[in-house]
């Protein structure tokens, strides 16, 4: 995690593959239809509240014979982790997608008070 000259702010990011279904005929690949795939993502240091997580596609291989629909979206951001969420539908075959993502948002600090 990246922190930031104030201390209270960082930003964490990373890239990972969230499904390779070519070699394996996977549903992205051979299905259709609404389809989803989620990849759970940890911090390696927890925020203090839930940050902001922006994506994007790093790696994106399908056909293109038909058309490209997709969704990608973060869903179930906590302090400590988020879920990579990506959908297709209809006849979109995708055989594997990467994506990257940065978290920001604010750290845990020394001389906060924890009252409940």
């Amino acid at each position: 995690m990246k922190r930031l000259r104030n201390p209270r702010t960082g930003i964490h990011q990373g890239d990972v593959t969230v499904f390779a279904d070519f070699e394996n005929g996977g549903a992205m690949w051979t299905g259709s239809g609404p389809r989803e795939r989620r990849k759970k993502v940890r911090f390696d240091e927890a925020f203090a509240s839930p940050p902001a997580v922006q994506l994007a596609i790093s790696l994106w291989d399908m056909d293109t014979s038909v058309s490209i629909r997709a969704e990608l979206v973060a869903e179930n951001v906590t302090a400590k982790g988020f879920e990579i969420v990506f959908r297709t539908w209809a006849d979109s075959r995708i055989a594997r997608l990467r994506a990257s993502w940065t978290a920001i948002g604010d750290l845990p600090f020394a001389d906060d008070w924890d009252v409940q």
